[in-house]
């Protein structure tokens, strides 16, 4: 089982300057992070956060993550900043099925660069010093929804990728751990106006996204931290988490070839 200490590493977060992502940066700091980095297109939020927090402990880059050359400046930028990086949470995501392309592009193609750029940093074969990766799943990678399909199927593509990444030969090589958060229905705004983003060509399909949701137990942001904290101590690589109902987050085994044949 992992020992992860937090104390004293550098992490960089995108989408951190509100909700889950912020949280994020405020649970990190409570366990005593040396410094974090928060990339985020939200410049206004992003210098309150600094404000509460702190600007010795904090560092924002302002960032659209889906302009690939930005993220990658960004990293380098934080990198040199705290001369050095510890955990990457690739937390930015969008729910929005009407404008698809760029819900693909933040919740699909950025966590791909980010995951790149976490080994260029990070990983031991790089000269690095290994760490930690975790993406934003959500509840709905790990079933259907025809609330919001395209959605669901960006979140599929987190567990994955993530899993890929987290087998023993990418840990081997580089010491990198990836691990998956998958949130339940959390008070933010992605939850709150999730109506007004669903696909436009079907009938109903605004309500059923809502109904649906409304369905589910939900929770603070800060419950999803408190699990995230679990997560970087003591996850397994290649490991998938819950975090749901305000209730403790926890892990689950996902079907394999042994075990799923319908009966």
């Amino acid at each position: 089982m992992p020992d992860f200490q937090i104390g004293e590493k550098v992490a960089l977060v995108t989408g951190g300057a509100t909700g889950i992502g912020l949280e994020y940066v405020r649970y990190l700091l409570q366990h005593g992070l040396k410094g974090i980095t928060i990339l985020d297109i939200n410049e206004e939020q992003a210098l309150k956060a600094i404000e509460e927090l702190g600007p010795n402990k904090v560092h924002f880059i302002k960032t659209d993550v889906t302009k690939k050359q930005e993220l990658r400046d960004a990293f380098k930028e934080s990198v040199q900043k705290w001369k050095g990086l510890d955990i990457v949470i690739n937390n930015a995501g969008i729910m929005n099925d009407s404008s698809w392309e760029l819900q693909v592009a933040l919740n699909c193609n950025a966590v791909v660069e980010g995951c790149l750029l976490a080994f260029k940093y990070m990983s031991k074969h790089y000269g690095g010093n290994g760490g930690v990766v975790v993406n934003a799943g959500s509840i709905l990678s790990l079933r259907e929804f025809s609330g919001c399909p395209i959605y669901t199927g960006t979140k599929h593509f987190i567990v994955g990728l993530t899993k890929s990444f987290g087998t023993p030969y990418f840990l081997n090589l580089t010491g990198v751990r990836f691990l998956t958060m998958c949130p339940g229905v959390t008070y933010t705004p992605l939850i709150s106006e999730a109506g007004r983003f669903a696909l436009t060509d079907f009938p109903k399909i605004a309500e059923i996204l809502v109904q649906d949701l409304g369905s589910y137990p939900a929770q603070q942001p800060e419950d999803v931290a408190q699990g995230l904290i679990t997560m970087i101590t003591k996850g397994e690589n290649g490991s998938v988490w819950v975090s749901e109902g305000g209730e403790p987050v926890y892990e689950v085994i996902l079907p394999d070839l042994k075990t799923w044949r319908k009966k």
